[in-house]
């Protein structure tokens, strides 16, 4: 809840909308129901979905197929972000982060 919160309001004072989820099933559920989302931040450790699971659901189809994903993690693995890229994430950061250069990397994913 509180990474949650550091990056609503790191993403929401750079000016993005941010809708929040509590898991992995949580996070797919709002993805495959918003037609507005520009980009996806996800752990590769979450309740009931881990990231890999939510990145290889939403890449396996619907109109939210291609949205940008970005790994926000405590994982630094080479391995495991080898696995998280071949299955669609476009970005990885580790935690902890600066709030600046997850808006870089939402902006520049968006933009």
């Amino acid at each position: 809840a509180t990474i949650r919160q550091q990056v609503r309001m790191a993403l929401s004072q750079a000016g993005f909308d941010v809708v929040e989820a509590t898991d992995g099933e949580d996070g797919i559920a709002k993805i495959r129901g918003d037609s507005q989302i520009a980009a996806v931040i996800c752990d590769i450790n979450m309740p009931k979905k881990t990231g890999l699971e939510l990145i290889e659901e939403v890449r396996a189809g619907g109109a939210n197929s291609q949205v940008p994903i970005v790994m926000l993690t405590t994982e630094g693995q080479p391995a495991m972000v080898q696995r998280a890229k071949q299955a669609g994430a476009k970005g990885w950061i580790i935690k902890p982060f600066k709030p600046a250069l997850l808006v870089a990397a939402v902006q520049k994913l968006t933009g």
